[in-house]
């Protein structure tokens, strides 16, 4: 426990963390995310994935639409 108490806080994350996180929530493929900002799909995938959030139903629908075509 640190001194008075207090514990430490989430770390701070970087503006570019908040903009490569929030075009992956948003939708934006990976690869064109990568692209934009500039690391490859497998550093992306590996530090975001937990952070992509809302898109499973969505996903679920593409899965579904495609199996009934």
């Amino acid at each position: 426990s640190r001194a008075g108490g207090l514990t430490p806080g989430p770390p701070p994350v970087r503006p570019q963390a908040r903009r490569s996180v929030a075009w992956l929530n948003s939708g934006v493929p990976a690869t064109e995310v990568t692209e934009r900002a500039g690391h490859s799909v497998d550093v992306l995938l590996k530090v975001y994935a937990k952070c992509i959030e809302g898109q499973k139903e969505i996903i679920n629908g593409r899965i579904q639409d495609a199996l009934n075509d």
